[in-house]
């Protein structure tokens, strides 16, 4: 459980960050309700328990009103008001001293420009503040420290900002027609200067490249063309070899002799005779 509600506080955190700028360490203004509250259940020292709470380092403020209301209250609230004493005072500007409340909604005031981080037990002011588009809010339960999640408002208000950064302004369109009608003027001078150059009409832009392309690749300029590869010749150490079909008898060259009448020819066999030949003696 202790682990799940660490994951929501550090995505909530991030959710401030993100989407208006919060920036460490963070910056806490606290009320006297949650000053009381942090010594009433023994959360101390409280800078220690808001960085583990927010998982960050953290710097505590307060105000001159919250300090007043608190010694207004006496002997009761004596501890709370020694505490409070420790903590940064953030200026409020009230030459009279108002309520705790007004005062902490008049320091955040429409847009929370300091990134406070509002610690408050007062129920009313953090129903409040919810309306806020940039104030996360702490409380206390029991002997924890909670982080509340973005209100709803709070939520519709980021998504409706990052609607309109989508979105040109009308400042922004006005630039916008004014260079295009300028470069289109430009344009029209240069395509005016070329036709007084060659001595003839010629409407509209022509592409830069004048070769003529067929179908659909005229409109399409600098298509990349690639080259058709040819079938090339097969591997002749795969290739088997041809084989001759020509006479055996012819191939030699040589003519055959002892051709009988009906025309076929026999072979003579010659015999090596090995012995030795008598001179004048017939062989």
């Amino acid at each position: 459980m202790r682990f799940k509600k660490q994951k929501r506080h550090r995505k909530t955190v991030r959710f401030f960050c993100v989407c208006f700028g919060f920036r460490q360490p963070f910056k806490v203004l606290c009320d006297g309700t949650f000053v009381h509250h942090l010594l009433h259940n023994d959360l101390t020292p409280a800078d220690k328990a808001l960085s583990n709470c927010l998982s960050a380092p953290v710097k505590l403020f307060t105000t001159s009103c919250v300090l007043a209301e608190l010694k207004k209250l006496g002997v009761a609230q004596s501890a709370s008001f020694q505490a409070a004493l420790k903590l940064a005072i953030a200026r409020c500007d009230h030459e009279k001293v108002v309520s705790a409340d007004a005062c902490i909604a008049e320091v955040i005031g429409e847009n929370n420009s300091e990134h406070f981080f509002v610690a408050t037990q007062d129920a009313d002011l953090r129903k409040k503040l919810q309306k806020v588009p940039n104030v996360p809010l702490i409380f206390g339960l029991r002997n924890a420290l909670l982080l509340e999640q973005p209100s709803k408002f709070q939520r519709d208000f980021v998504k409706s900002s990052e609607e309109k950064r989508l979105h040109l302004t009308e400042k922004e369109y006005k630039a916008l027609e004014k260079r295009t009608t300028s470069v289109s003027a430009n344009a029209d001078e240069e395509d005016s200067g070329d036709e007084e150059g060659l001595g003839h009409h010629n409407p509209g832009l022509q592409p830069h490249n004048t070769r003529n392309y067929s179908g659909k690749e005229r409109d399409v300029k600098d298509r990349v063309r690639f080259k058709r590869k040819k079938a090339k010749a097969p591997n002749p150490l795969s290739v088997k070899k041809k084989k001759s079909h020509e006479n055996p008898n012819r191939a030699s060259g040589k003519e055959v002799k002892g051709d009988d009448g009906n025309g076929e020819n026999k072979r003579k066999r010659k015999r090596s005779r090995r012995g030795k030949t008598v001179a004048g003696a017939d062989v």
